[in-house]
């Protein structure tokens, strides 16, 4: 949802003609500035910035670059250069959106141009599909990963539980640090005998012996079972089996040990850019949150991430508001999938999580199509005249 929370800020800046003269975008991340590469915001037609929350291409492009704050010779060119781009162009507002390492550099940026004595309101906006950050209820992102791994793991199991064939199917979805993506593959079970029957998390510590007597036992009362694992098992399987993937290896742990016909399906780079199945609810909060960013820097804010709290009514329902937390606060450890909402086991998520996850994929987008598929919508991508010399 990074481009929902910068359709968001787009919106939100034009509101604000007397503290905002300009709007950029810098292409490839942090390395945009640094190359002088911007691009005028303000030049883009209204309905192709709508159609962004639709598009799953990154559309100012990838962020690979990191800024170097080690205090070499290197690293003080590389900023003496990002804030002459930034004098140059009178620069004074910085949103930058993204997961862990993005808000960190955020962070170390808002504290250089206090160190330098260069007035700027530099403010993070989350957007993690594994929600590993702390202090935050769900990153946008995570909601309409979860939405598109439910529908998959939704699909597969009907599909298992129609074919009458005895088979063991893992079902491997994003998610190294956390389990959120892979526990949400829970709100497609329907009932018992529906799957998935075990879910593996990066949370709980693999026990090969209770996995296999888990399958054998599902395998025993459905003819069928569905496993759904992260990208990571914690600890991995010993052996030749440490260099294979998740699906791979449970594969041919089940396929040895129970003599089980397996069948394997990966849906790593399928869940990170299927925005035809984006959750509104998540578009809607990350447009909010990039909306909020604005704000705060324009009330004089700096320093801080802009932060989505769910808030629980008496009757059941969910309110979605805003808050500020600080940037430093916001970078401590990973916030994993509690062990409270899993079952006692730790081989499904509980009802708690259930409640937790629920609010978040409600709603659809509805895509425009266009020949029968879903129209992406590409940047004009003007870019905005060069005051500085080359950087090399």
């Amino acid at each position: 949802q990074i481009h929902a929370s910068l359709v968001g800020a787009i919106r939100a800046a034009g509101r604000h003609p007397d503290q905002i003269e300009e709007i950029y975008g810098a292409l490839n991340g942090i390395s945009g500035v640094v190359q002088e590469e911007l691009i005028d915001l303000q030049d883009e037609k209204q309905h192709t910035v709508d159609g962004l929350k639709n598009t799953p291409v990154p559309a100012l492009g990838v962020g690979r670059y990191e800024l170097d704050f080690s205090g070499s010779d290197v690293a003080k060119a590389d900023l003496d250069r990002l804030f002459a781009v930034f004098q140059a162009h009178n620069i004074r507002f910085f949103l930058q959106i993204g997961g862990r390492s993005a808000l960190e550099s955020a962070l170390k940026l808002h504290e250089e141009a206090v160190k330098r004595g260069y007035e700027m309101r530099i403010l993070g906006i989350p957007s993690s599909i594994e929600n590993d950050l702390p202090l935050i209820d769900a990153a946008p992102g995570c909601g309409s990963a979860i939405k598109c791994c439910a529908t998959s793991v939704l699909e597969i199991a009907t599909d298992l539980r129609n074919a009458n064939e005895k088979v063991c199917c893992i079902v491997e979805v994003v998610g190294q640090a956390t389990g959120w993506i892979p526990a949400g593959a829970i709100l497609a079970k329907r009932n018992s005998a529906d799957g998935p029957h075990i879910i593996l998390l990066p949370e709980v510590a693999f026990d090969q012996a209770s996995f296999l007597k888990q399958v054998q036992a599902t395998m025993d009362s459905f003819n069928h079972c569905l496993v759904v694992v992260g990208e990571k098992l914690s600890p991995a399987l010993p052996g030749d089996c440490a260099d294979s993937s998740p699906a791979t290896q449970l594969a041919g742990l089940i396929q040895k040990s129970l003599n089980l016909k397996t069948v394997t399906v990966k849906l790593g780079q399928a869940l990170r850019s299927a925005a035809h199945l984006a959750s509104a609810a998540d578009a809607n909060n990350a447009i909010a949150l990039g909306a909020a960013a604005v704000r705060a820097a324009t009330d004089g804010q700096s320093g801080m991430m802009i932060k989505t709290i769910r808030r629980t009514a008496d009757d059941g329902s969910v309110r979605w508001s805003n808050d500020l937390q600080g940037l430093g606060d916001a970078l401590g450890a990973v916030n994993g999938v509690p062990r409270d909402w899993l079952s006692e086991n730790g081989f499904l998520p509980n009802e708690k999580f259930i409640a937790f996850a629920q609010p978040l994929i409600e709603g659809e987008l509805h895509p425009v199509f266009e020949k029968g598929l879903p129209r992406f919508t590409p940047l004009d991508k003007v870019p905005v005249e060069k005051k500085l010399p080359p950087y090399v």
